[in-house]
């Protein structure tokens, strides 16, 4: 691959980065071990949602809040926003996170990341797998925490036209190095990304 899964892994701190740093808020993050950048309220999302499929949606979400302390009352607001977001698991809240859709799985993914009160919000593929109709769905709730919220969130995603259109600035990987980047509508526009990415191809 191009190197984007291992890049936000490796923020979150699995695996260790080799050279260069890793800077949050200012503050230096390179060698600080995953569950302290969890309590720096760096939230992520892994390519392959990676629920806990026995739990039930509830204790999944529960999880999430267990990242960070949390009071009860932020708790309760971080179940209100995230059904705000996605009905359908307030549906669900005794099911069992292995017997839902995928797109619901997505859904429970980004809510649990988003029970820990995040700052920065990492979505590894979001809209992989989907049906177009749920991707929108999955779209819409990014553009609305980070417009609305005003959260930052950092997206991996190989659906150009959709990540670019809602994207403030993107980022081209290409063998592990940036080959490209701007503004979303600037990378849109160019000729290279037309063909790539929006045109039938699907590269890095």
């Amino acid at each position: 691959g191009a190197g984007k899964s291992t890049l936000m892994m490796t923020i979150f701190g699995k695996p260790r980065a080799r050279s260069g740093q890793i800077l949050f808020d200012g503050r230096d993050i390179t060698d600080v071990p995953t569950h302290q950048i969890a309590r720096l309220r760096i939230a992520q999302s892994p390519e392959g949602r990676r629920i806990f499929p026995r739990m039930s949606v509830a204790e999944n979400l529960q999880m999430g809040a267990d990242a960070t302390e949390s009071s009860d009352a932020e708790r309760a607001a971080g179940l209100d926003r995230v059904f705000s977001l996605f009905p359908r698991l307030g549906e669900r809240m005794s099911q069992r996170g292995g017997t839902l859709s995928g797109g619901e799985q997505q859904m429970l993914a980004i809510g649990r990341a988003l029970m820990s009160r995040p700052r920065l919000l990492m979505l590894d593929e979001p809209s992989l797998g989907l049906a177009p109709l749920i991707a929108r769905q999955i779209f819409d709730a990014i553009r609305t925490l980070n417009r609305q919220d005003g959260l930052t969130v950092l997206i991996v995603e190989q659906n150009a036209n959709h990540a670019l259109r809602l994207a403030h600035r993107g980022y081209v990987m290409i063998n592990g190095l940036i080959e490209l980047q701007g503004t979303g509508s600037e990378l849109l526009q160019k000729p290279e990304i037309r063909s790539a990415y929006l045109e039938g191809g699907r590269r890095g």
